[in-house]
């Protein structure tokens, strides 16, 4: 193909797709060529402008690591991740709503028992959760499988200190025979997501601030049962309805009680979705 210019060249990048095995990919790679060139005809996207973009994209990249997703911030920070979530959940009413998975997760962390203390050390102050997990229908869901993990009161997630002997503010736990869960904490507060990078340096230049407000992140396992993927946040936190990952919904809000000793209690239940 030769001598294309800006109203041939999108047909022709098409085409040269279209031997796609997969018919899926197909599908996505013809609809991405199609919408990103619309995007860079509709803005009239100048060579500078691109190079920029280019660069932002690999800044990106090397800001990545064992321990910092910077694509996911930015996917979180552009609304992409939570409309994903919500396009790919579309549960029954009366299930716990899902929300965005976060960049600071980690697949081995401890394994406690039921009213171990998860914060392991980690700063801040004392908080009792509990609660259930059952099925739509009102079922116990036995040792179903509860991964939890927060920020301390500084803000910050274990994987962001350099020099930590063990993970903190996160752990694995088993609902017993009854559903029923309860294990000691920190209590949740609001943080900024890591703005040391390409992502806060988007944040910046557009006005936004780079807040989250105070959550405990669950992720919940059972046979049978589709994974739930969610936050309880803080209720009457400042930045609920400013969330810079669009992650807040309304049922999952809840309150941290202050107890006469100054620690903190949530109570909170979830039910799952059974799988299809």
């Amino acid at each position: 193909m030769r001598n294309l210019n800006e109203d041939t060249i999108t047909q022709a990048v098409i085409e040269r797709f279209s031997r796609t095995p997969d018919p899926r990919l197909k599908e996505i790679m013809t609809s991405l060529v199609q919408h990103l060139h619309a995007f860079a005809r509709e803005v009239r996207l100048t060579e500078e402008e691109w190079f920029k973009g280019i660069q932002y994209l690999t800044d990106t990249g090397h800001m990545c690591s064992d321990t910092r997703q910077e694509f996911i911030l930015l996917s979180d920070t552009l609304g992409l991740s939570m409309l994903t979530v919500a396009m790919n959940n579309d549960k029954p009413a009366g299930c716990t709503e899902p929300t965005v998975f976060g960049p600071f997760f980690l697949e081995q962390a401890p394994e406690y028992q039921l009213g171990d203390d998860v914060a392991n050390g980690a700063k801040g102050e004392p908080c009792l959760v509990s609660g259930t997990v059952k099925g739509l229908g009102g079922e116990p869901i036995p040792n179903a499988l509860i991964n939890v993990w927060q920020a301390d009161a500084d803000g910050n997630y274990d994987v962001q200190y350099e020099h930590l002997a063990h993970p903190q503010a996160r752990g694995i736990l088993h609902a017993d025979a009854q559903g029923r869960f309860h294990f000691k904490t920190i209590l949740a507060e609001a943080y900024p997501i890591p703005s040391d990078g390409p992502v806060g340096a988007m944040l910046k230049a557009t006005k936004n601030h780079p807040w989250r407000p105070a959550h405990l992140h669950f992720m919940i396992e059972a046979p049978g049962y589709e994974r739930l993927i969610t936050h309880v946040f803080r209720d009457h936190d400042q930045y609920l309805d400013s969330d810079v990952v669009f992650g807040v919904r309304s049922t999952l809000i809840a309150d941290w009680v202050k107890q006469a000793d100054g620690s903190y209690s949530l109570t909170y239940d979830f039910v799952l979705n059974p799988e299809k």
